[in-house]
C-alpha cells in the first residue's frame, strides 16, 4: 500500500492504494491530459452521486478496473 495526499474540495486527504492502482491512475491522468488531483476529484464527484456512496479508495479501484476492461 502506498499513501498519497491530495486536496479534495479544499481539504487535504490521504488515500491508500496499491502501487499498481497509483501507476494506472497516473497513466490515465496523463492520457487524459489532466492532473492526478483533477482525475481523483472527478472520481470523487461521481462516487458521491451513488447512494450510499462507496469509500474513495474503493471508487478509485472500480474506476481503474472499468477503464482497463474498456481497453484503455
Amino acid at each position: 500500500m502506498r499513501k498519497r495526499s491530495i486536496t479534495l474540495k479544499g481539504h487535504r486527504t490521504s488515500i491508500a492504494l496499491e502501487a499498481e492502482f497509483w501507476d494506472a491512475l497516473d497513466a490515465f491522468a496523463e492520457a487524459d491530459k489532466r492532473t492526478l488531483p483533477a482525475l481523483i476529484n472527478s472520481i470523487d464527484r461521481d462516487r458521491l452521486k451513488r447512494s450510499p456512496p462507496p469509500g474513495l479508495a474503493s471508487a478509485i479501484r472500480v474506476y481503474v478496473l472499468k477503464r482497463l476492461q474498456a481497453g484503455e
